[in-house]
């Protein structure tokens, strides 16, 4: 265990940056499915910007790696194009 007061608060620090990257991480995952379990066009277009948004938050705080977050974008934007 750490045993100088920087270290300890550091590891305070990070424990909550995990908890709340997990946090982020999981309601955007839910926010996927929910959005792929859509059928109707026009409501997954209305839902489509907000999880594109969320995805683009997980990358600017390095949750994921920039090139997922553009992959996830890009599947989510073609399976709406394809909805008839």
């Amino acid at each position: 265990m750490a045993n100088h007061k920087a270290t300890k608060k550091d590891v305070r620090q990070s424990r909550k940056r995990n908890e709340r990257n997990r946090y982020y991480g999981k309601t955007t995952r839910n926010a996927i499915r929910d959005l792929k379990a859509i059928t109707d066009k026009a409501a997954a277009g209305n839902e489509l910007p907000e999880v594109l948004s969320m995805i683009d938050k997980l990358a600017k705080r390095n949750v994921i790696h920039k090139n997922k977050a553009a992959n996830l974008k890009s599947k989510l934007q073609k399976s709406v194009n394809a909805l008839a």
